[in-house]
């Protein structure tokens, strides 16, 4: 079978390395210097999670790669709207795109049953770019549970997690998602086929909701925030509020905010995702994941007082620091 990794960091870079090494056709599509030392050396797989090494084709050049069975875009919210015009050589009559992006995706409201069907958000596809490059028959969601960074260019450090949740926008049990978890398997990686991938997306969402923002805006790890006597009942309120609107749009989480916090809590002292985009200059995924649900609470008339407030600094950060 053949892949095309769109985004290839961390857990792009592995996941490519891994169906690499179960024998399928994989072209990573990365940029800079890690993409030069993944052409010279291929990828290096290292950390408690396990350690490998694997030498798939590394490129910035679409059209070198031609058509492909799937496309993973692993690439972050921000940038898919850049992306998505360029997708175009790798697409055949039949290639899956497989959108594995934190927060939101721009595809929450397409082949949806219920009157939000159609619904468009600002902060999800700005200039329309994503929907007029990729057909919505064409994309399976997907939900990503590994933990890795880059140490260095070429180098992931993998923490563990194998789980790839996957599914059709309309819950239908598909052959190609049939292919696809069996394509995974053979990786040594989980794809359970869900039929409602939205509550998946909402139960990692909601987390990532209340804990990412505090933790730039305080320079804080997971279990400083929550067990602080100020930011831990704050992000409570916020994790409230993302549950709100998640029933709105007709999604009820299965796990209790209880839950939530104590198994976070558990996580120890754990840098969030958004912290270390921050610490490393990088732009942060607030719209994916914060704005985009402000947006929607107020399509909705769900009042989010809590995740309001620290989005409005939290944004305020992110200007000052792309200007400073």
């Amino acid at each position: 079978m053949k892949f095309a990794i769109v985004g290839a960091g961390a857990i792009g870079a592995f996941l490519g390395a891994r169906l690499s090494n179960a024998g399928h056709d994989v072209a990573l599509v990365a940029r800079g210097a890690h993409l030069a030392a993944m052409q010279a050396n291929g990828v290096r797989v290292e950390g408690p999670g396990g350690e490998f090494e694997a030498r798939p084709v590394a490129t910035d050049d679409y059209e070198s790669i031609g058509p492909v069975d799937f496309v993973f875009l692993t690439v972050k919210a921000h940038g898919v709207p850049q992306v998505a015009p360029l997708l175009s050589p790798l697409l055949g009559p039949d290639t899956t795109v497989v959108s594995a992006q934190n927060g939101l995706p721009w595809w929450y409201f397409q082949r949806m049953e219920g009157p939000l069907n159609g619904t468009k958000l600002a902060s999800l596809d700005p200039e329309g770019s994503i929907t007029a490059t990729i057909a919505p028959e064409r994309v399976i969601g997907c939900v990503i549970y590994p933990s890795a960074t880059i140490t260095e260019p070429g180098v992931v450090h993998y923490l563990g997690g194998d789980r790839f949740a996957i599914g059709e926008l309309d819950g239908t049990k598909t052959d190609r998602c049939q292919q696809l978890a069996s394509a995974m398997k053979e990786a040594g990686l989980r794809s359970p086929i869900r039929s409602d991938i939205r509550t998946d997306l909402w139960v990692k969402l909601v987390g990532n909701l209340a804990f990412n923002p505090i933790s730039i805006l305080t320079r804080s790890s997971l279990y400083d925030i929550i067990t602080g006597p100020l930011t831990g009942p704050l992000s409570r309120l916020i994790m409230e509020e993302g549950y709100a609107v998640a029933e709105a749009t007709g999604v009820t989480i299965p796990i209790s905010i209880d839950k939530r916090m104590a198994g976070a809590e558990k996580i120890g002292h754990h840098t969030t995702s958004m912290l270390q985009d921050l610490e490393a200059g990088r732009p942060m995924e607030l719209e994916s994941i914060i704005g985009a649900v402000v947006e929607l609470g107020d399509e909705l008339g769900v009042p989010m007082p809590h995740t309001r407030a620290v989005y409005a600094c939290a944004n305020l950060l992110a200007k000052t620091l792309s200007v400073s």
